[in-house]
């Protein structure tokens, strides 16, 4: 087991479970959040084994540190847009299956590392959604290209436009969770169970 300011990562038989931590329990993607996720996530891909990313119960991740963001222009702003892409590529194309296990808010930033992972699996209290247009933003980490993709243009259109929150129980139907269950980790370490018997 390894833990720090940032997460907590648990070796299993043939799965490892990385939760996402943090003081105050938002999970917000600060720099540091992701340099910390791309060399831990580097670690583990050589070993080729299914991964299942979490939050806590309230939040999977709220996204980006606004403030952070706020204060980043020119270089910086790009060399910040640069390592979140990275962090989804390396999820994306990460040597075996990622389950993203969704509890509470999934926002902005923290909705682009879900739909990097191969599966989303939500609780029934999980919220998903870009907020970034109510706030003159818009993702630079790769949710503009692969929602499309997951949902179609139009209804990905109205998330980003719209800014608004989507229910586990709307985005089911939608495409963008796969499951809906009271334990998504535990549903995780199941599929990846029954998919390794």
């Amino acid at each position: 087991m390894t833990e720090n300011a940032f997460f907590l990562l648990r070796h299993a038989h043939k799965v490892d479970l990385l939760e996402l931590s943090s003081t105050d329990g938002t999970n917000r993607l600060t720099g540091a959040r992701v340099r910390a996720l791309i060399e831990v996530i580097g670690q583990l891909s050589p070993q080729e084994r299914p991964l299942v990313i979490t939050g806590n119960r309230k939040f999977f991740s709220a996204g980006a540190d606004l403030k952070e963001v706020a204060a980043l222009a020119g270089a910086s702003a790009y060399e910040f847009s640069k390592m979140g892409q990275a962090l989804m590529r390396m999820v994306e194309e990460f040597p075996a299956p990622v389950y993203a296990a969704i509890s509470g808010y999934c926002m902005g930033g923290g909705l682009d590392l879900a739909l990097a992972c191969r599966y989303r699996i939500a609780s029934p209290h999980a919220m998903l959604g870009h907020r970034g247009a109510a706030l003159g933003l818009i993702t630079g980490w790769g949710g503009t290209q692969r929602l499309p993709r997951l949902i179609g243009k139009a209804r990905s259109l109205e998330m980003f436009v719209a800014a608004e929150k989507i229910s586990a129980q709307r985005a089911l139907p939608m495409g963008l969770v796969d499951a809906i269950v009271e334990d998504p980790v535990q549903e995780a370490l199941r599929r990846i169970a029954q998919a390794q018997t």
